[in-house]
C-alpha cells in the first residue's frame, strides 16, 4: 500500500513539474542562468482611456494608461509585499515594501491562454531604486493573468472617459546567478 501510494505521489510531481515547465512559453522564458528571488501576487486594474484612433479618426479606441496594482506574497492576497504602477517616466515599476524598486523594460509577450486576459510578458529589469530585495532584479516574467483587457471597441460618446479592467497576474522576479 505504502509503495503504491509513494509511486502515485511520483507521477503526480512529475507531472506537475512537467505542466510548470510547459507552461511558460518559450519566448518568455528567462535565460537558464537566473535564479528566481520573488513571487508576487498582483490584484488590480489596468486603466485605459478612450481615444480616436490615429489610424482611422472616424474610429475609437481603447489606449492604455497605467497598471495599478498591489502585490501580496500568496495567492489569498492576505500579505500585502509592494504594489505595481507606472514610474513618472512611464515605465512600469514595482515597488516592494522594504522600499526597492524596480521598473522594466518589456522584451517580449505572448498571449495569455484565456482570450480574455493581457498578454504574459517579459521584462527586462532596468534602473533600480532603494536598497531592499528588488535592487538586483535582473528579469520579471508577468504570468498567469486574468481580465485587464480593453474591450475591443469603443464609440464617440465613450471618448475621454477613463476605464479601469479588473484584473489579476503573478510577477516572477529574477537575478543573474
Amino acid at each position: 500500500m505504502t509503495r503504491t501510494i509513494l509511486s502515485l505521489l511520483l507521477v503526480v510531481g512529475g507531472l506537475t513539474c512537467f505542466a510548470q515547465t510547459q507552461e511558460i512559453p518559450v519566448a518568455i522564458k528567462v535565460p537558464e542562468n537566473c535564479s528566481l528571488i520573488m513571487h508576487a501576487y498582483a490584484k488590480g486594474v489596468q486603466v485605459y482611456i478612450c481615444t480616436q484612433d490615429p489610424l482611422d479618426t472616424s474610429r475609437y479606441v481603447w489606449t492604455f494608461v497605467e497598471p495599478r496594482a498591489n502585490l501580496y506574497a500568496a495567492a489569498d492576497n492576505s500579505r500585502l509585499i509592494g504594489k505595481h504602477y507606472l514610474n513618472p517616466t512611464k515605465k512600469p515599476t514595482w515597488e516592494s515594501t522594504d522600499g526597492s524598486t524596480i521598473s522594466g523594460a518589456k522584451l517580449q509577450q505572448t498571449n495569455s491562454p484565456d482570450s480574455l486576459a493581457i498578454p504574459w510578458l517579459l521584462l527586462k529589469g532596468i534602473t533600480p531604486g532603494g536598497t531592499g530585495k528588488l535592487t538586483p532584479v535582473a528579469f520579471i516574467q508577468r504570468l498567469n493573468t486574468k481580465g485587464g483587457k480593453a474591450p475591443a471597441t469603443a464609440n464617440r460618446q465613450q471618448k475621454g472617459q477613463l476605464l479601469e479592467q479588473p484584473y489579476t497576474a503573478e510577477y516572477l522576479f529574477y537575478i543573474k546567478k
